[in-house]
């Protein structure tokens, strides 16, 4: 098994309802494959370097995923048979890339656990 992460860009005019619901449909393609998903992060509407397909913001979502190499090929060609997908890069990470996200995934955990600080006013 080897440590995967794949980042993918939605077009715009999806609704939120719609571009979950395709953020699951990749996920379980993974799941269905045997892969076991390791973190999910939606980042959002983004702007894109240059137009694609006319469009130039567009929904990224960043899966990282423990999986066989066999299950790369499937993934792919579920994005591309999404007409919804205008980009997508899915790279294996080694040792070093993995422990790296392992401490940027521990890290935002801490941050989002940690109490806010209260304003006081005199």
């Amino acid at each position: 098994m080897n440590h995967y992460e794949t980042v993918f860009i939605l077009t715009p005019v999806l609704s939120d309802a719609q571009m979950k619901e395709a953020v699951e449909k990749f996920t379980k393609v993974l799941a269905d494959n045997g892969a076991t998903i390791v973190n999910e992060e939606n980042w959002g509407l983004r702007k894109l370097a240059y137009p694609i397909q006319k469009k130039s913001t567009g929904f990224y979502t960043l899966v990282e995923f423990d999986a066989d190499p066999k299950v790369i090929k499937k993934l792919e060609t579920a994005y591309r048979r999404d007409e919804r997908v205008l980009r997508f890069l899915t790279f294996r990470l080694d040792k070093y890339a993995a422990e790296y996200a392992a401490k940027r995934r521990s890290l935002k955990a801490s941050k989002a656990n940690a109490p806010k600080e209260e304003v006081k006013e005199d």
